[in-house]
């Protein structure tokens, strides 16, 4: 694929896009810790970190203006609605700011279409009726292009804000093909591409790409790849 020049963006513009992760099991509250210390230091959107946490790095983060992310029917999706409603309750009532879903793959390919669009739908409306934006993972590795086209129709339709590519958690992550995809099928959601963006290169191309946040591990490094003038 033929890409127009890379855009230009100064590290504060560059830090805003950038959803500072750790969602590995063995997280632990040191580097829970480091993380927001260093989403704080660069200015970054937000940390996204796993439900257990977010208490912690709300209290950590107040006043900062480093927001809180946090995921729902993670790593899988195919919990039941109602357990991924009651997960973004407690998440909201913990201090987090934004919610990731991960949407019932098994249920979308099976054509069951109304079960995942209501599904959506709840948790979108209940973080809307809060202040809180909703992201709608439908990890594109597991799709066709016509199937990537048909969920963000469906996500955009529940009323989600955002269409994320990938947990990070499947045999691939996001590619530049699929967030241009994803932008020619939606009009008012945004889009985060998420899993595998490890240099400023890769941020920057899916940032031309269409992609409104980045989700990744390596915000220090790509940020430190970023030159001090900018």
């Amino acid at each position: 694929m033929t890409m127009p020049s890379l855009v230009h963006l100064s590290r504060s513009e560059l830090a805003k896009y950038i959803d500072y992760t750790l969602l590995k099991p063995t997280a632990t509250i040191e580097e829970i810790d480091r993380l927001c210390k260093e989403a704080k230091e660069y200015g970054f959107w937000s940390v996204c970190i796993g439900p257990e946490y977010v208490k912690r790095a709300a209290t950590f983060l107040k006043g900062t203006g480093v927001k809180v992310c946090t995921v729902v029917g993670f790593p899988l999706g195919f919990d039941d609605p109602g357990v991924k409603l009651v997960e973004t309750k407690d998440a909201v009532e913990d201090g987090v700011d934004e919610v990731d879903m991960v949407m019932n793959l098994g249920a979308f390919k099976s054509g069951e279409l109304d079960l995942v669009s209501t599904e959506i739908k709840e948790v979108a409306d209940y973080c809307r009726g809060r202040g809180k934006l909703t992201k709608v993972i439908i990890e594109c590795c597991y799709l066709t292009d016509e199937e990537k086209a048909k969920a963000a129709r469906l996500v955009e339709g529940a009323g989600a804000d955002y269409v994320k590519t990938s947990t990070g958690f499947g045999p691939s992550g996001a590619k530049v093909q699929d967030v241009v995809l994803l932008k020619k099928n939606l009009t008012r959601c945004k889009i985060k591409a998420a899993g595998g963006i490890q240099t400023l290169g890769q941020a920057l191309e899916m940032i031309q790409a269409g992609a409104s946040r980045l989700g990744t591990s390596h915000g220090v490094k790509i940020m430190q790849e970023l030159p001090v003038a900018l």
